[in-house]
């Protein structure tokens, strides 16, 4: 096969995946509409439910893969502005396609303060319309929902920037609390 050939079947190969991916959002849920109820494993194996946060904010972000540079980048971030969230009474929750054992070693390796869910067939990933699937591997797109404390989407996050993600969703809080913290 000549590199002509094999570039442009490349090519193919990833527009079709992009359509694919982005067929998948449509998926996803408004920002008005409540957010999914889900029931997962934390880093220390508690389950979890968005229920049991009803009444605060929460930064439900999803994410790729534990210990990888911009899932990393993004994890330390928010834990680096953890007292800001607190001030605003706010929580975060990270899910990704990771077993808990994996989410309890990045937890522990990165000093994370906030639960890390576990999510190891994508059926929460699903249901936010946030899976990629690419037949031997799937994973969870890197975008963030802010909750209200009603149990509703606030703003959905499709476009994420681990580098300065924390901080946008911090100014977002802030803006729509519309009040100084404490």
């Amino acid at each position: 096969m000549d590199f002509t050939r094999f570039a442009a079947g490349l090519l193919m190969t990833g527009v079709a995946l992009l359509a694919l991916s982005g067929a998948a959002s449509a998926d996803t849920p408004a920002e008005g509409s409540l957010a999914p109820e889900f029931r997962l494993q934390d880093q220390n194996g508690d389950w979890q439910t968005l229920e049991q946060y009803k009444g605060q904010w929460v930064a439900l972000y999803f994410y790729p893969k534990d210990d990888t540079p911009g899932c990393t980048t993004e994890a330390c971030s928010f834990r680096d502005n953890i007292f800001a969230f607190r001030e605003r009474g706010a929580v975060i929750l990270g899910i990704s396609l990771d077993d808990v054992e994996s989410h309890q070693e990045f937890a522990e390796k990165y000093s994370l303060p906030f639960s890390l869910l576990s999510d190891p067939h994508g059926d929460v990933a699903a249901t936010y319309g946030v899976v990629t699937n690419l037949g031997i591997t799937k994973f969870a797109k890197r975008q963030t929902f802010l909750i209200a404390p009603d149990g509703t989407i606030a703003r959905h996050y499709d476009k994420v920037d681990p580098d300065t993600h924390s901080e946008e969703i911090l100014g977002d809080l802030i803006s729509m609390q519309g009040q100084p913290a404490g």
